[in-house]
């Protein structure tokens, strides 16, 4: 069987280190980088880390709106899977890449599997919505990382097969939380002590590229009475610089600003956090995993089994909220949600079992 498959950011890296390497153990995998994500320490640093393979292509499309990205995507993937003509295309997630490999892959009658299938926020406003929405449409094969997920597929009457396989992030989280808990070097670097600090992720285009809610994020990371640690995304970075702001993260002494993170040095920072403060998806999932109490500034989440179980508060930009969620005390108990940490193998049989010849 020969598979393409289409990743395009950080959170798409950590997942192939879940599928590709047992994918290409009995088939033929090319692995194509859109470049969505070009800043080296948010993508091809996981090839190092996370021993992903190289992509064999790399397309370098970033930048522009997610209309013209993902159109320029979709010239490049088009050809490139007619060239290939694989039994499969493989996607990942919610993101421009994933939806610019599906619909390329639809358009040219080649099947298409789509890996975190189902996940709903009910929130159309969010890019990341319409991306997994219209790739489930168009997907021949649904796989989904827990069963409210499939339960969302089977109402909206999907077209393609829908299985329960767990997520894959639960088996890289297995595989690298235990070392990334022996890590001290991240911590040390940026001068917190396990157990006194906040770890802080904000990239959201809702929340960044609107300049009231960019003020209301800074007046929230400003109000905070604990140490928070802030690898700045290129996104929040230009968009503090340009409104002026930077500054004042950068002198407030509680705030430590670093460069983006590659994931053992995020993990190892995760893992020992007090609380994870974030407006990002995955983030919220990984926070969960770790067993770290999450506050996520958004009103909405596609993971909300994390705010069932008591492990994730949704305040959206509001400071006293937010202030309020970190003091909250974890729930005794943390299910397993999202699986076994075995997806990766239930991915690669999968989909093996539907498109192999």
């Amino acid at each position: 069987m020969k598979v393409v498959t289409v990743i395009g950011n950080r959170p798409q890296f950590v997942k192939a280190a879940a599928v590709s390497r047992l994918l290409r153990e009995e088939h033929d995998e090319l692995l194509v980088h859109t470049g969505q994500h070009h800043d080296d320490e948010l993508s091809t640093v996981f090839v190092t880390e996370l021993g992903v393979p190289r992509p064999e292509r790399e397309l370098s499309i970033h930048g522009g709106s997610n209309t013209e990205q993902t159109a320029r995507m979709l010239a490049a993937l088009g050809p490139l899977v007619a060239e290939e003509r694989p039994d499969a295309v493989l996607v990942y997630g919610d993101t421009n890449s994933t939806l610019a490999g599906g619909l390329a892959a639809a358009q040219a009658h080649v099947p298409v599997a789509h890996v975190e299938a189902g996940m709903r926020s009910f929130d159309r406003r969010m890019p990341e919505e319409l991306n997994r929405v219209l790739t489930d449409h168009l997907s021949d094969l649904l796989l989904c990382p827990a069963p409210a997920a499939a339960e969302n597929l089977r109402a909206e009457r999907v077209a393609g097969a829908v299985e329960v396989v767990g997520d894959v992030m639960v088996d890289v989280a297995h595989l690298f939380q235990p070392r990334a808990r022996e890590d001290d070097a991240p911590l040390e670097a940026l001068g917190v002590t396990p157990g006194e600090y906040v770890l802080v992720t904000a990239h959201r285009a809702g929340n960044v590229d609107d300049p009231a809610r960019l003020r209301r994020l800074v007046d929230l990371l400003l109000a905070l009475p604990l140490p928070a640690v802030l690898p700045l995304h290129p996104r929040t970075d230009a968009r503090l610089r340009a409104a002026g702001w930077l500054s004042e993260l950068e002198q407030a002494p509680h705030v430590r600003l670093s460069p983006p993170l590659g994931y053992l040095a995020f993990t190892a920072l995760l893992v020992r956090a007090r609380a994870m403060l974030t407006d990002s998806g995955g983030v919220q999932k990984e926070a969960y995993l770790a067993g770290v109490p999450c506050v996520t500034m958004r009103d909405t989440t596609e993971w909300t089994e994390t705010v069932d179980a008591g492990w994730n508060v949704l305040v959206d930009l509001d400071a006293q909220a937010a202030l309020a969620a970190l003091e909250r005390t974890p729930p005794p108990d943390r299910p397993e949600l999202y699986g076994d940490g075995h997806a990766g193998a239930r991915v690669v049989s999968s989909v093996a079992r539907s498109f192999a010849g």
